[in-house]
């Protein structure tokens, strides 16, 4: 296989979620969003805004968003979170400066993932949360009159700190936060470009409320999400040949540690035409076949690259020696139990790979991959193994392929392009 060609990623997920979040709570005028993700993700966070009482138009591709000042309301039914985490987590600290009761559900996968990460912080605070389950939605949260809080993550989440940031902006107290390692920072970006009293002091997160610590209206280009680029470099990294140039990338350094990983590995991805977007640090990626080497990647990096494991163990699947990915355990509790089925779908193609505690070791074989991946709906094992699926003499099956819409509803005809034509067309 040999690829060629331009290519750009749909909007960042991540990015995509606070922007409109942040739009809906502005405190005057129409903010109007460039480039937003259309992904089920991101529809669940504008619906769940909308059924607050935020006035948003369609997300749909190639559409600027507007967002219209509005008041939250008290919801007249359970805000559904589809199958979206950061939603969820995201708009708990959102309606934790309410003075209204909201319950939040969400589909089967997201009712099986922890919030008690988030729940006990909010409690804190001073919400009121009552939840159905141990650890889990359905749960309803009556906000209101909170406290300050100075707080330190046990995990590097960049979901629970957005979320008790969130919280400190709509409850207006003072919120001080610290993290075992450095998570995703496009809260705080965003934070500090809308001049909201966000800094930094002694390697702490400190949101200080102005005296009027408004939400202006804006306007953003998101950038195209480095996580969905990842892929696109995977399989140029697996080529035999070409060269693909992936545009408009947001290359934040709290989420291009698989890029750091992968020139440990052998792939050189150079990053021109760089610029700056709304806080945000954006270039162009111009990705190469490449010969890879095993390496290990440390507990401190999965913070950053922690979306990108599944892309990394199938790229390491194809090394030279054995990759080494430690205290990824955290990979249990995302879409599906990613830990264990990246190393039971490896296994199943007939590649070495183990999960052991919370590290996973992966071998690489020349060997054509053959078998049937179950993707559990997971977005992101789906496009791992689809990317497997492109070497020669490769027989890859996967169980299904909708779940791709959660993060790049494009993603096979992209992948499908870039191979078969050897000429992309840019798309926007």
């Amino acid at each position: 296989m040999k690829v060629r060609g331009t290519v750009r990623p749909p909007g960042d997920k991540s990015i995509s979620h606070r922007a409109l979040m942040l739009a809906a709570l502005a405190g005057g005028g129409t903010s109007e969003l460039e480039g937003l993700l259309t992904g089920d993700d991101v529809k669940s966070t504008a619906r769940v805004l909308r059924g607050l009482g935020a006035d948003i138009s369609t997300v749909r591709e190639g559409a600027t968003v507007k967002v219209h000042v509005s008041r939250f309301t008290s919801p007249v039914s359970r805000l559904h979170c589809g199958n979206s985490g950061t939603t969820a987590r995201l708009i708990l600290g959102i309606l934790a400066g309410q003075n209204f009761a909201a319950t939040l559900t969400g589909d089967a996968s997201l009712r099986r993932r922890p919030m008690r990460r988030v729940i006990e912080p909010l409690r804190t605070m001073g919400a009121e949360i009552t939840e159905r389950g141990a650890d889990s939605l359905p749960l309803t949260i009556r906000g209101g009159r909170l406290h300050a809080l100075t707080y330190t993550t046990p995990v590097a989440s960049a979901q629970v700190k957005s979320a008790l940031l969130l919280a400190g902006l709509t409850g207006g107290v003072a919120v001080t936060l610290r993290e075992p390692y450095r998570s995703r920072d496009h809260t705080e970006r965003l934070l500090a470009h809308l001049g909201l009293g966000l800094h930094e002091r002694d390697g702490a997160i400190v949101f200080e409320p102005l005296a009027r610590s408004v939400v202006p209206s804006f306007q953003l280009s998101v950038p195209g999400d480095v996580s969905s680029a990842a892929f696109l470099v995977g399989a140029a990294a697996l080529a035999q040949g070409g060269e693909l140039v992936i545009e408009n990338v947001g290359v934040n350094p709290t989420r291009t540690g698989f890029l750091v990983v992968l020139a440990r590995m052998g792939a050189r991805v150079e990053r021109v035409n760089l610029r700056d977007a709304g806080g945000e640090p954006v270039a162009d990626l111009v990705a190469r076949p490449a010969a890879l080497s095993g390496t290990e990647v440390a507990a401190a990096e999965v913070p950053t690259l922690v979306d990108e494991v599944p892309i990394l163990a199938v790229l390491a699947s194809r090394a030279e020696g054995e990759t080494v990915f430690r205290e990824v355990g955290e990979l249990r509790v995302k879409e599906s139990n990613r830990l264990e089925l990246i190393a039971a779908n490896l296994r199943a193609l007939g590649v070495e790979a183990e999960a052991r505690g919370n590290d996973l070791y992966v071998c690489g074989t020349t060997r054509p991959p053959r078998g049937r991946v179950d993707t559990a709906r997971d977005h992101r094992l789906a496009m791992a193994f689809a990317v497997l699926g492109t070497v020669p003499g490769a027989d890859v099956r996967l169980s299904e392929r909708a779940s791709v819409a959660i993060s790049y509803p494009r993603f096979f005809a992209d992948l499908r392009r870039i191979r078969e034509t050897g000429k992309g067309k840019r798309e926007r």
